[in-house]
């Protein structure tokens, strides 16, 4: 059997996923127990299929008792069918379909672990933490995730209702579109000589879409490169393996992740291989509260290692691997066999990525002064003149004196400044990757190149 491992914050809302666990040894008086236990649930399996009051498929009852068995070990063990199994692999190759945001289940309600970028899920403004409540008026409450999930999915161009409910703000109605859903893991773009790399998911190509990448900024920018930013922010995960890839492309050595099972001989450590592809240059990891999982890994290793600067906000906190387990003939289950730690040993379970920087997202506006209330030197009477002739203006109005330092105050509204607002919310989140919107972002850049300026030459 092929197994996967995973390490995603939640299901897709175009797929369901599910898990099961594996027997352990028992003594006889373990075993009698659990003949005894097996034939109560025989009893009652027999009890639903004869007295229920409307008929119900054997399939119905054995699939809801693995996903009842299963989902009450932890949110991100389930169990698939063969139809959900293979959208769970498709999935995982990086094309879908859907409405393009990864969930979890939190109180009986359908919790946003992230939306994807480019999506129609992202398109409407979605927002990591958004409750689902209702799916197309009908309550979520009641409905285990994969069947939320179920009702969530569909074909392209067909509609679904979302009553969303957000901290801080009245319930409200999104409509989306479903469409086929094709995730780019990796894109890019050059902020003047600094690299911009945005990870979206760690699906099967993203360690080779990276790379890629990177050669063609370093092609672009040329030998002017001061740094990269690493955007991890609303990356709800994926593949382990591509997870330490990606760590391992910016570590020359060093424990990437370990994974800890039940059984200590099981335990796996991944190490880093000689070779940064940044060339030792800068590195800030933006996260929030939308990166899990995978991207907490990568985020992890390259904190612990002193590699990178950590900016934003405390990550989503998921800190266990997930096994696809294949069922011949019965699709798949997804199950929970292994936490992870970061290098210096620490679980993020249920904690998150403490950011070495915490920038909030907020909305910054310049503040602009006229020219003629603009303080400056030169505007003072009797000046000294600069001795290379520069910097004299001679239509300058007299300026009021300077107060003592020991007095001096910070001046409202002076020029250059800028006042930072709260990011907006619903439909109006700022465009990531753009500085001129994008404050954490601005933020990152203006740590790159200050690094940049006390590299080694």
């Amino acid at each position: 059997m092929i197994r996967k491992t995973l390490i995603a914050a939640g299901m897709t809302a175009l797929l369901a996923t599910s898990v099961l666990t594996p027997a352990t040894a028992a003594s006889a008086a373990e075993r009698k127990e659990t003949y005894r236990l097996m034939e109560l649930f025989a009893e009652v399996f027999e009890k639903v299929r004869s007295e229920y009051v409307e008929p119900v498929s054997d399939d119905e009852l054995v699939e809801a008792a693995l996903n009842g068995m299963l989902t009450s070990l932890d949110p991100h063990s389930s169990y698939m069918n063969t139809k959900t199994s293979k959208e769970m692999d498709t999935t995982i190759k990086g094309e879908f379909g859907g409405l393009g945001i990864e969930v979890t289940m939190e109180n009986g309600w359908v919790k946003v672990v992230s939306p994807i970028d480019d999506t129609p899920a992202f398109r409407a403004g979605l927002q990591p933490s958004d409750f689902i409540t209702h799916l197309d008026g009908e309550p979520v409450q009641g409905l285990t995730l994969s069947e939320a999930v179920e009702r969530m999915r569909g074909a392209p161009n067909t509609d679904i209702r979302l009553t969303v409910r957000r901290v801080g703000n009245e319930p409200f109605d999104v409509k989306l579109t479903r469409a086929v859903i094709k995730i780019q893991s990796v894109r890019s773009h050059a902020e003047g000589n600094i690299g911009y790399l945005r990870i979206t998911s760690f699906s099967q190509t993203t360690d080779a879409d990276l790379k890629r990448h990177i050669a063609q900024m370093k092609k672009d920018i040329g030998k002017n490169l001061a740094g990269f930013v690493i955007d991890l922010r609303n990356n709800p995960g994926g593949l382990l393996d591509q997870a330490v890839l990606v760590s391992d492309a910016f570590l020359d050595k060093g424990e990437i992740v370990s994974t800890r099972s039940r059984r200590p001989e099981d335990t796996q450590r991944f190490n880093a291989r000689p070779g940064d592809i940044a060339d030792g240059l800068p590195l800030v990891v933006l996260v929030n509260d939308g990166s899990a999982s995978a991207s907490e890994i990568v985020a992890g290793a390259l904190q612990d290692h002193h590699r990178a600067l950590v900016l934003g906000t405390r990550s989503f906190g998921k800190g266990s691997v997930q096994t696809v387990i294949p069922l011949p003939g019965h699709g798949s289950m997804r199950l929970t066999t292994a936490r992870y730690y970061t290098p210096s040993g620490r679980s993020i379970q249920a904690v998150g990525i403490e950011p070495d920087i915490k920038v909030l997202q907020s909305k910054v506006e310049p503040i602009s002064v006229p020219e003629s209330e603009r303080r400056a030197e030169a505007k003072l009477r009797g000046a000294l003149a600069n001795p290379d002739g520069k910097g004299k203006d001679k239509d300058a109005k007299p300026a009021a004196p300077v107060p003592p330092l020991s007095e001096a105050k910070p001046a409202e509204g002076a020029e250059g400044a800028a006042v930072a607002k709260p990011a907006a919310t619903p439909g109006g989140a700022p465009k990531m990757g753009d500085p001129a919107q994008d404050y954490q972002m601005a933020r990152a850049i203006d740590l790159i190149r200050g690094l940049s300026l006390y590299k080694p030459h």
